[in-house]
């Protein structure tokens, strides 16, 4: 791995949108590049991954509303809003335009971020992400169920973290393989203790996912990828969201990159960070940054397909 930024460099930073509190991270100085967590996870999902690429872009990551240290309002958490928002704080911090890279939820909103401000998307990387396709871990599709905002603080007390490891338990039951997946879903369960937190959980996870699956599904607008350079990282043995989303997505979408790690779970940045950032820079090295225009967006969109 390259060199690293001093830690400091990356503690959370604040600023005011639209009335709300928005933590981030950033450093660096380059070409923007902004990474985008999953729900119930914060900015600090990339800790292993954001002082490397800080060496050479500038580096943004937010706590998305309703997440880590952003402000969690009664409001819109709908996939188009999180867009709105990123793009709202890039422009904010001076950027016109990135190459996003989203995990799990914060995949589905970068592609909508791309489709609703194609002239702000450099590049479009997923990982493991949202949106692709039916299929999600019964965990997820439970905590959409009526009353799962009395069960998930009982669920989520400090008693029942404490004692066994229960829900590290528990997550294995529900097909989630020991190490990564576990801890990493462990410590965003412990968030939601919080009963604002708890409620944007909740409210987000509606607004993509029903007790038979995922609701959004962007695969008949893939055809737009064509025009932006495309990449999808996915780990093999994710349990969260099927590695089969990714194959599917990679075959619609003909000039896109696909990176499947063995071995690896729903977070293949946590997993194997080095192996993440080799494919994420060779990726960025070798293509283009997408300058998309008008009339080319125009034309996609009337014909249902890129030339």
């Amino acid at each position: 791995m390259t060199r690293r930024l001093p830690p400091e460099d990356f503690a959370l930073k604040e600023m005011t949108l639209h009335g709300h509190r928005v933590a981030y991270r950033s450093a660096g100085s380059g070409p923007a590049i902004v990474l985008v967590h999953g729900i119930t996870s914060t900015s600090a999902t990339w800790e292993r991954v954001m002082p490397y690429l800080a060496t050479r872009f500038t580096v943004i990551a937010p706590d998305l509303l309703g997440h880590g240290q952003s402000a969690k309002p009664r409001g819109d958490y709908s996939l188009g809003a999180y867009a709105s928002g990123v793009r709202d704080l890039m422009v904010t911090l001076g950027h016109e335009s990135a190459t996003f890279v989203g995990h799990s939820l914060g995949g589905g909103v970068v592609m909508q971020l791309a489709y609703q401000f194609p002239e702000r998307c450099e590049r479009l990387v997923l990982v493991d992400s949202g949106g692709l396709g039916r299929e999600v871990n019964l965990l997820l599709r439970a905590a959409t169920l009526p009353l799962s905002e009395v069960v998930l603080p009982l669920l989520a007390s400090s008693p029942l973290l404490d004692v066994g490891r229960a829900v590290g338990r528990l997550f294995e039951r529900v097909g989630l393989h020991a190490g990564t997946d576990v801890a990493e879903l462990a410590r965003g369960h412990a968030s939601l203790a919080d009963r604002e937190a708890r409620a944007a959980f909740v409210h987000t996870l509606r607004t993509i996912v029903e007790p038979g699956g995922q609701r959004v599904d962007a695969s008949d607008r893939l055809y737009l990828a064509e025009n932006i350079p495309f990449m999808l990282i996915w780990g093999e043995r994710d349990p969260i969201i099927p590695v089969e989303h990714a194959i599917a997505a990679h075959e619609l979408v003909r000039s896109s990159r696909l990176e499947v790690f063995e071995g690896a779970g729903h977070f293949p940045h946590v997993d194997d960070p080095q192996r993440f950032l080799d494919a994420l820079l060779d990726f960025i090295d070798s293509t283009d940054p997408a300058d998309m225009d008008a009339e080319a967006w125009k034309g996609m969109l009337k014909s249902g397909r890129s030339d």
